[in-house]
């Protein structure tokens, strides 16, 4: 069995990619509970048979629950390009758990460690080129000078570093902790994420496979927008529940008409009404607010606004929004009135959201 030092950047489904396991079997062999909360220097135990880099040259593949194309493209030695071809995918960013995927042979593999440099492809993130070429997240967000591991961008050259996965010898400003998320640190006494049993607490008529399938998603989340505090998580979970009756509506039900000509919107052109009606846990409205979340995030809402029911990118959106209106500072306060007039512009549901706050209180 081998033994893995934890470096900054790192993320627990990375080193699955890198070293042919499973999430899970990471999780199991090492007594982990949240898997989206590893710590630099803590040593990880590598189950037995998983510790060789796959080897390209075809087969199949099984999609799991969090994986990305690019994470499967580096550990089957193959590229995002040549797995979309090969699999008719117009979108890499839209994979299914359960779809079955064709592995392409060697042709579109990446070099090994050693340096160089690589440009971004659709559907790329930075542990996957990091997995493909024998890095860590940290030392390629060192060698590029990038603060968010999370925002790359198609097209985007990035320099190789040499010397395959070693440890830089000094942290990069404004290095990601670990988790692969940017931001700032969280305060002293706080940590990023929640646990399905402390979302399930808050939100009973969540099912248990709705908040597995949501929780990486929703902990990436709240480490970006730097959620980090008992406050700010039960002020966050508590505005999310009331906004998307707990996570059942990740889209508005009305057809979105009634905001057509909304120019406080930006809706300006005919059918931006619907085509930029509420989305995502917070309810994302309007073609001008699709533009900005969209530019933040590194995504093109405006030109893709579907998109934005996508949990990957739904619960992100959900963090730009918080942050964006300072609702740290007011969660910090104790001023949920003020997160709410915040959110939703008065105090409609206010009954409703106090009920989730208090519960999440007893939670956190």
């Amino acid at each position: 069995m081998t033994i893995y030092s934890v470096r900054r950047g790192d993320t627990l489904s990375a080193l699955a990619q890198r070293f042919n396991t499973s999430v899970s079997s990471l999780a199991k062999s090492n007594g982990i509970s949240n898997p989206d909360l590893i710590y630099a220097g803590q040593q990880l135990r590598i189950p037995d048979g998983f510790d060789a880099p796959r080897a390209s040259g075809g087969g199949s593949y099984t999609v799991k629950s969090g994986d990305t194309l690019s994470g499967i493209a580096g550990r089957h030695g193959t590229s995002v390009g040549a797995l979309a071809k090969a699999n008719n995918i117009s979108n890499p960013d839209r994979i299914y758990a359960g779809q079955r995927l064709t592995i392409p042979g060697a042709g579109g593999a990446a070099p090994s460690s050693g340096g160089g440099s690589y440009t971004v492809k659709p559907g790329d993130t930075l542990s996957g080129i990091a997995g493909r070429y024998g890095t860590s997240v940290g030392a390629l967000a060192q060698a590029n000078n990038i603060s968010n591991p999370n925002l790359i961008y198609a097209g985007q050259r990035l320099t190789i570093p040499g010397g395959g996965g070693a440890s830089p010898t000094r942290p990069a400003p404004n290095q990601p902790p670990v988790g692969g998320v940017g931001g700032p640190k969280p305060p002293t006494g706080g940590s990023a994420g929640v646990t399905v049993q402390q979302l399930r607490a808050v939100m009973p008529n969540l099912s248990q496979a709705k908040a597995e399938q949501y929780l990486p998603h929703l902990n990436r989340a709240m480490a970006e927008a730097n959620i980090t505090t008992p406050m700010r998580k039960a002020a966050f979970l508590a505005q999310l529940a009331h906004e998307s009756g707990q996570l059942r509506y990740m889209e508005e039900i009305a057809s979105g008409a009634a905001y057509e000509g909304r120019r406080d919107l930006g809706n300006t052109q005919p059918g931006d009404g619907v085509r930029y009606k509420g989305r995502g846990p917070i309810q994302l409205t309007g073609r001008a607010n699709y533009r900005a979340a969209g530019q933040a995030l590194g995504i093109d809402l405006e030109g893709n606004p579907q998109r934005a029911k996508d949990p990957d990118v739904a619960f992100r959106i959900a963090g730009w929004y918080w942050s964006s209106r300072n609702l740290n500072t007011y969660a910090d306060a104790g001023n949920f009135r003020e997160v709410t007039r915040r959110i939703n512009g008065g105090y409609n549901g206010m009954a409703d959201r106090e009920m989730y706050y208090r519960r999440a209180q007893n939670v956190f």
